[in-house]
């Protein structure tokens, strides 16, 4: 038995020493060393071994399978060495390449521009907040003074779900939901994506943004409407701008006007920019209208405010000089590149 086992033991090595790579070297170990090898084979004759022997076989059986475990734990060291260096030597690289740039992306022209809008308002003491993009009936156009038989409430203009329910046309059912709360005084802009029937071309969309803004406190006049937008308008296109107030009507708003503002390409006189007229329409605007304020829960004998909404497209598309508003929506980063 002893004989058997410096047979396998001398056999194994020898195979090991020839072999050529992982492969033969695991056949070997599974040969010898597995569940069927051989050593396990002389395992299975201890029966035939006297009892007194047994621990001296065991320890023999033991030593072989060490010798043989080491002998292959040696040569795939050296295998997985002779593999690294082969394969270092076939990927060598060159330090001196310049390395790969990462593109990291760039903020959208209307991310910019809705980050510097709510900047300006924030600095003049205004909070933003956000609404649902589907609402109700009643918040779009009931609590904002719009009738059931306004023309605006036409399916032909309007996104309905149900009868009740419908995609926002306006961010203004977020100002009547804040209004409600009953925390006066109250400032804020209400910047959000809304959705209109419209035919898709250079400037209009079904899905667009607007920024509506509202002040609801004691004492608000006109005069705080004029000045709250000459600043923000100053600080967007340049300290030079001047405002023009023109009447208009809304229906949630009483007095209501556009506002426009002079050409900040040519400072008023004429271009291709303004087709000529000095001027460029940017938002409306009024005076919150008394039965809206009551709707919500607000005394207008008390209190009164302002209201104004702008769209965030149009002026993304005047800041950056873009004459099509679809170039907003393509998500081509060689046309966002350039801004």
């Amino acid at each position: 038995m002893n004989d058997k086992l410096q047979e396998i033991r001398e056999k194994a090595i020898a195979q090991i020493q020839e072999a050529k790579d992982l492969d033969a070297l695991n056949q070997i170990r599974v040969s010898v060393l597995g569940k069927k090898g051989e050593l396990k084979q002389i395992m299975n004759g201890m029966k035939d071994v006297a009892p007194e022997d047994r621990p001296k076989f065991g320890q023999l059986v033991n030593t072989a399978r060490q010798a043989i475990e080491e002998k292959l734990e040696e040569a795939k060291k050296a295998m997985e060495a002779e593999a690294m260096k082969q394969k270092l030597s076939f990927e060598k690289i060159d330090v001196t390449l310049p390395a790969r740039k990462h593109k990291i992306g760039k903020a959208h022209p209307n991310t910019t521009t809705l980050e510097e809008v709510e900047r300006i308002f924030t600095g003049m003491g205004f909070s933003v907040v956000e609404g649902p993009e589907v609402e109700k009936d009643y918040y779009n156009f009931e609590a904002l003074n719009i009738p059931a038989n306004h023309p605006a409430k036409d399916e032909q203009d309007t996104f309905y779900i149900t009868k009740d329910i419908l995609l926002r046309t306006q961010t203004s059912p977020v100002q009547v939901r804040e209004m409600e709360k009953g925390n006066l005084p109250i400032r804020m802009i209400a910047p959000g994506r809304v959705f209109r029937a419209d035919e898709v071309d250079a400037t209009h969309s079904p899905s667009f943004h607007q920024i509506e803004g509202m002040v609801i406190d004691k004492g608000i006049t006109m005069a705080d409407l004029k000045g709250t937008l000459q600043q923000f308008v100053q600080e967007l296109f340049g300290k030079d701008t001047k405002v023009k107030f023109r009447p208009h009507h809304f229906p949630f708003t009483e007095p209501s006007a556009e506002m426009d503002v002079s050409c900040f390409k040519c400072g008023g006189k004429g271009c291709r920019f303004c087709k000529g007229e000095g001027w460029i329409e940017i938002l409306g605007c009024g005076m919150v209208h008394p039965r809206v304020l009551k709707m919500s829960g607000i005394d207008p004998e008390v209190y009164s405010g302002f209201a104004f909404g702008i769209g965030l497209e149009r002026i993304t598309l005047l800041k950056d000089e873009i004459d099509d508003m679809r170039l907003l929506y393509e998500n081509d980063i060689r046309f966002i590149d350039q801004f």
